[in-house]
């Protein structure tokens, strides 16, 4: 390759001339390359749609001139003959090329390609181009595709550095402006600084990618040992370049041990490589918060990203297929490397040795403890996939940490189990291998079960190409002095090996791996003194639930895990029933302030019960108020019902200045996801039964309002990305006084040229109505909220700022009309759209239907702030059915405004491009 780098246009000319050399026993008629930069050409792309379906806005937002794409290609053989070639629409950044002659088996054939590389902005994927002349350059150039099985193996670019690309022998001459310097994980042969530019000779053999980094000079710094010399910008301002040499070299030593000869000259290890896999946890904080000390820090991003590179440089599997193996390899060996240079550390760092903290398990969990909480956070939300999916196929979360870390935890899990270094031996013949020939997961596998001493077929089919979950617990349990019987429940039915441990002062006495679980197996072994008997006791197996591991052999108790208060939430414990309690603070208009406690059993783990009771006093009216909420939750593994959730909540808070209601709510949640766990789509079915008790109040007018019973049933269906959104609401009403049905659509589409619209259609009917108040009709533009489900500061306010505050369902008008209720139906239609940035034109329009008057037509537009969708708008009225709204006197009472101060709904905007 001649490449040639102009930096202010962000381009890269390349004259590349290929020597494919067939080394198959099948005949072909193309050739395959792989051409990823072309995933930035457009908002179309396989990658962009994955960038919407993340929440990623900025890919979308980008200019033109921001991405990138592969332009002018011309490609010739030997003969000086043009060779066509084609994009297909589903792989528009894989390039066919058609061969004039048939290439048999061991021919070679040499093919020259011309072409232009637009270099992406490094926002995106943190490779492409940065400021003052920056670029990372990764899978930008046309390079031939892995073939195996009588193909070539076709990946789309999704960012998740999985290239299938053969291996390769590169030589490569690279011009660059003149004040700038080229880093490479191939090697340097020469360089020659000219005037305006600096010419390098690069050569690199058995090659499946590299990486070209140009940056000012001495951006890079240079460690060299015996064994490898490194080339890194990882940031860390605080250390000497003494002490980041001692980490590379310490990191350097310790993989050469425990996985065997890096097979090339360079490697190099940058902060782009970095940023793109970080260490998920709390070392990911600004220094100036970090618990960690600095040199622990720089220690485990360069380890982390020292792995990723050597591994992905050295093993010649198909990643998109196999990254299972990727990424177990590099966390078990980042467990180990911390299990023996720092055993004493924290998940919380030095927060730790605050003796205040100590009686929490996120305090007091060791580092590398952390790992399977990660894991379990998704195992317990029924989001956990199987870690032999392709790496497409996962959701972020799982992509970038959970399936990580159970893929380390797995093998961890199996070492443990057949003891003597069998994993970690097995591990390093495997990466020789790698050295010689293309590999699979199937090569792995028999490696594997080639050194193991007994079968561990359950390990493949149970931990990795499944989604079983295990968890055990004791049968019955008997004593004497010198030894214990126990049987042992297998609630899953999912059989694998289980260590049981005897534990005497946290000291362990007994030990005994349990890996045959027939009908009324009992098991005898010596006491040893031992004061109870616990499962996995060092979580050593990635169990689904430590919490009923326990047994006491010092006599009856009741409850073997006694019962430990948290002020704010923990991490779970095994160890007790936790009790979590935070002090609160509400407000809204008729309780004002609202101090009180909150007692819940939610840790970060999920739970199958819980609850969470929050006591609060009414200031203003000096009494007691607060919440209550019971649920519990059944998963359903492998069910497109995944989650059935049984739920009784409960209110007691005032909605008006002189009276109080009481809310009684039984429920269940019927959860439904697609077999795709990316796909975006969720249904839902409710049921609901709503008892209420109202006060009469001397401040609103409704009459025989005060206690009613409402059976409710909804149905939805939404699809969210960044792009577009669509959502399916159904409404069924039942009550003594009337009956309702009611549909709701919402559509919103994000445009190329970055405006969009919002549309939304609402319809409802009453099946019957006896009621003489309009508390239950349906609202125009101001619900009465009868049900109590929404968000409202001062529900019953008729005037003044609270009275403003608006809720986007049914009708959703923003101007306040002469009618604003309807008793018999009632059809309207919202719509936004774009005209600059966040300031949107919105339209409102709809018939209504009132018992004994003609149907009315209703309109209103305006102008709408949208700061956060859904969340916090400003509607400011124009023209309605009232005229001309702009300019009155009391025109600052017609502005509508939306807020949500919810935490669990605001936190929602920052979780979904993970789950």
């Amino acid at each position: 390759m001649t490449l040639e780098v102009h930096t202010n246009e962000k381009i890269v000319t390349v004259v590349q001339e290929l020597t494919y050399h067939h080394q198959s026993n099948d005949t072909l008629v193309y050739l395959v390359l792989n051409d990823w930069n072309m995933a930035y050409s457009s908002k179309d792309t396989p990658m962009a749609k994955r960038f919407s379906d993340e929440f990623e806005r900025g890919f979308h937002l980008a200019k033109d001139n921001e991405r990138g794409q592969t332009k002018n290609l011309t490609i010739i053989d030997s003969a000086q003959t043009f060779l066509s070639w084609e994009r297909s629409d589903k792989y528009p950044d894989v390039v066919q090329v058609r061969l004039r002659d048939k290439l048999l088996p061991n021919q070679k054939v040499k093919i020259t390609l011309t072409y232009t590389v637009k270099v992406p902005q490094d926002a995106f994927t943190h490779f492409g181009y940065g400021d003052n002349g920056k670029m990372a350059l990764k899978d930008c150039f046309l390079l031939p595709a892995r073939y195996e099985n009588g193909d070539f193996v076709r990946y789309n670019n999704l960012n998740l550095d999985d290239a299938a690309n053969a291996l390769s022998d590169y030589d490569i001459n690279i011009k660059i402006p003149q004040g700038l310097s080229l880093t490479s994980d191939l090697d340097e042969r020469n360089k020659v600084a000219k005037s305006e530019q600096t010419q390098y000779t690069l050569t690199g053999k058995n090659r499946l990618n590299f990486s070209l980094f140009i940056d000012e000079t001495k951006a890079f710094s240079v460690f060299k040992n015996k064994l490898v010399e490194v080339h890194s910008d990882l940031k860390d301002n605080r250390l000497t370049d003494i002490q980041r040499a001692i980490v590379i070299d310490k990191v350097v030593h310790y993989v050469d041990e425990h996985l065997g000869h890096y097979p090339f000259q360079k490697i190099t290890v940058s902060q782009a490589d970095y940023d793109r896999n970080p260490f998920y946890g709390l070392n990911q904080l600004p220094n100036f918060i970090s618990p960690f000390p600095d040199e622990f820090m720089y220690e485990i991003k360069f380890l982390k990203t020292y792995l990723n590179n050597y591994l992905h440089t050295t093993l010649q599997l198909d990643n998109r297929k196999d990254s299972w193996i990727f990424d177990g390899i590099q966390v078990f060996v980042m467990m180990r490397y911390i299990d023996e240079f720092h055993p004493e550390a924290k998940m919380m760092g030095n927060v730790a040795k605050l003796k205040i903290l100590r009686g929490y398990n996120l305090v007091s969990l060791d580092f590398n403890g952390q790992y399977s909480y990660f894991y379990m956070l998704m195992a317990r939300k029924n989001l956990d996939q199987p870690l032999g999916a392709p790496k497409n196929t996962l959701i972020r979360f799982n992509e970038k940490i959970a399936s990580k870390y159970r893929a380390g935890l797995a093998l961890k899990y199996l070492d443990s189990y057949l003891e003597n270094n069998i994993v970690s031996n097995s591990i390093r013949e495997f990466i020789t291998l790698n050295q010689t020939q293309q590999t699979s997961r199937s090569d792995f596998e028999a490696i594997l079960q080639s050194k193991a001493p007994k079968s561990i077929d359950w390990f493949f089919d149970k931990i990795i190409y499944s989604r079983s979950i295990f968890d055990y617990k004791f049968d019955e349990v008997s004593k004497t002095k010198d030894s214990v019987r126990f049987s042992i429940k297998n609630k899953t039915q999912t059989n694998v090996p289980i260590p049981v441990y005897g534990i005497k002062d946290k000291t362990v006495v007994f030990k005994k791996w349990i890996d045959v679980f027939e009908k009324d197996s009992v098991f005898t072994v010596p006491r040893n003194g031992a004061e109870k008997v616990v499962i996995n006791y060092k979580n050593e197996a990635p169990e689904f639930n430590l919490r009923n591991n326990w047994q006491s052999l010092r006599g009856f108790r009741l409850n073997n895990r006694p019962i430990k208060f948290n002020f704010l939430k923990d991490l779970e414990d095994p160890n007790y029933n936790q009790i979590i309690y935070i002090p609160t603070l509400e407000f809204n208009l008729y309780d004002g302030l609202l101090p009180g406690i909150r007692f819940h059993n939610k840790t970060i783990l999920d739970k199958p019960f819980n609850f969470d009771v929050n006591p609060t006093l009414s200031t203003k009216t000096k009494s007691l108020s607060g919440k209550a909420n019971f649920y519990v939750n059944q998963f359903n593994r492998d069910s497109n019902l995944y989650n059935i959730r049984y739920q009784l909540n409960g209110h007691y808070l005032h909605y008006a200045p002189d009276a109080y209601y009481a809310k009684i709510n039984p429920m269940v949640f019927l959860r439904f996801r697609p077999d795709d766990f990316r796909d975006n789509r969720k249904e839902t079915i409710i049921f609901k039964y709503i008892m209420i008790d109202r006060e009469k109040s001397a401040f609103t007018v409704d009459e025989n309002t005060e206690n009613y019973q409402v059976f409710n049933a909804k149905y939805l269906n939404t699809k969210t990305e960044i792009t577009r959104h669509f959502n399916f609401l159904g409404d069924f009403q039942l009550s003594k006084t009337f009956g309702k049905l009611a549909g709701e659509i919402q559509y919103r589409k994000l445009f190329d040229d970055n405006r969009q619209i919002n549309l939304r259609l609402f319809a409802g009917s009453f099946l019957y109505h006896k009621n003489t108040s309009n508390y239950f009709d349906f609202g125009l533009d101001r619900p009465t909220d009868y049900l109590f489900e929404s968000d409202y500061l001062g529900r019953s306010e008729t005037s003044g700022l609270f009275s403003q505050q608006s809720i986007i369902s049914e009708g959703f008008f923003k101007s306040m009309l002469e009618v604003r209720y309807a008793n018999r139906w009632m059809v309207t239609t919202n719509i936004n759209y774009t005209l600059w940035n966040w300031i949107d034109a919105y339209s409102d329009f709809g018939m209504l239907k009132n018992k004994g008057v003609p149907e009315k037509f209703v309109y209103d537009s305006g102008i709408r702030l949208n700061l956060v969708t859904d969340y916090f708008e400003l509607f400011f009225p124009v023209y309605s059915n009232n005229g001309w709204e702009v300019g009155e006197k009391n025109y600052g009472e017609r502005i509508r405004f939306i807020v949500t101060f919810n935490p669990d709904t605001l936190i929602g905007l920052f979780t979904r491009k993970w789950f």
